[in-house]
């Protein structure tokens, strides 16, 4: 996964793997207030050998945030965001 980030100034890009159950954590550097959400999106970044990374919601053009949950931490405002499910297809031999 990469999560890509992109405002008139700056740009970041982190990446993640998924565990075996598919699922992910990018946790976002303290800048990223920096950043709006809707210049971030979350794209599949590779694929097992036999298969690509499909465009299901989003996978391959790019998943926008969805917020989840928002909380407060020590003084500090924390916001979970969620993007997908995504999915991957067979590649095509010919």
């Amino acid at each position: 996964m990469k999560l890509q980030c992109d405002n008139v100034k700056h740009k970041l890009v982190l990446k993640a793997k998924t565990d075996k159950k598919g699922y992910f954590y990018i946790g976002g550097p303290k800048n990223i207030a920096g950043y709006s959400t809707r210049h971030c999106n979350v794209v599949l970044d590779s694929a097992p050998k036999v298969l690509k990374p499909s465009n299901l919601h989003g996978g391959l053009t790019g998943a926008l945030l969805k917020q989840v949950k928002r909380s407060l931490s020590k003084g500090v405002s924390l916001k979970l965001y969620t993007v997908g499910p995504f999915a991957f297809e067979p590649k095509c031999h010919h």
